[in-house]
């Protein structure tokens, strides 16, 4: 008997992650923090992982906002950049020190020409996400639901049943710009006010983690090892009913000939 869709994409979904080959992400392998909670999903019948991110901050260098029909949101894919992401706590602090590319501080701006075109450097801290594809509607629902239970407020279902798992635990503050006439990165931040922010960043990814092992727990508890109560009644063929119902007339042209006759 031949596989059906779902379970042909799972098998292909569960080759992929066993692959030494790296995946498209900007690290190119799973996090390690998404591994225990990516197997426990795995391992139903069900729901299938398809793309993790355990939380992670990045300080990147906004794209061009200036366009042929007007401003648009710079996006690193129209020619902004990396200067550091990192899925480790450990490297949170000093992260500034690790960058390659130089950058000055000037908190004295004056009449530096900060408007809408102005390529900023944000620096963000992203929690867990977790995409998930599930056999139909009805166990799509229940893992939303189980999300949901323990905080996942900004979960959802998509198209083709895949859920994605989120929670609101973020930091997206924008700390520098491009300057456009050099080319030079400018922190408009100073060294204690980036300190300030990555001890903020600590805090949230302690949150994260608790937030993740709690969604585990949840799915384990609600969902992988739940098993429903059986039910005592059959369930009725429509050749069954035909036969039940034929009995009940019967039975029913009886006792009323019955009633009849006294």
């Amino acid at each position: 008997m031949s596989q059906n869709a779902f379970d042909q994409k799972k098998e292909h979904i569960l080759a992929e992650i066993q692959s030494a080959s790296l995946d498209l992400s900007p690290k190119g392998t799973i996090d390690e923090l998404c591994v225990p909670i990516m197997k426990l999903i795995n391992s139903h019948k069900d729901m299938v992982t398809t793309s993790s991110c355990s939380g992670r901050l990045s300080v990147f260098v906004e794209g061009n906002k200036l366009h042929n029909d007007g401003l648009k949101s710079g996006g690193k894919g129209e020619g902004g950049k990396w200067l550091f992401v990192t899925h480790d706590r450990d490297q949170v602090r000093n992260w500034d020190h690790r960058i390659t590319e130089p950058v000055v501080y000037n908190t004295d701006l004056g009449g530096a020409p900060l408007d809408s075109s102005t390529r900023y450097i944000l620096y963000k801290y992203e929690p867990f996400i977790l995409h998930v594809k599930c056999r139909d509607f009805q166990s799509a629902s229940k893992l939303f639901n189980t999300a949901m239970s323990c905080g996942f407020r900004e979960s959802g279902i998509g198209s083709n049943n895949i859920v994605a798992l989120r929670v609101n635990i973020k930091l997206d503050v924008p700390i520098g710009f491009m300057d456009d006439s050099t080319g030079q990165l400018v922190f408009f931040v100073t060294q204690n006010y980036i300190n300030i922010i990555n001890e903020m960043t600590l805090t949230k990814y302690t949150e994260n983690s608790k937030k993740m092992q709690e969604l585990y727990e949840k799915i384990e508890l609600q969902i992988v090892t739940s098993k429903e109560p059986a039910s005592d009644k059959q369930v009725e063929t429509k050749e069954e009913r035909r036969v039940r119902k034929r009995k009940e007339g019967l039975l029913r042209k009886e006792a009323g000939s019955q009633q009849k006759a006294t």
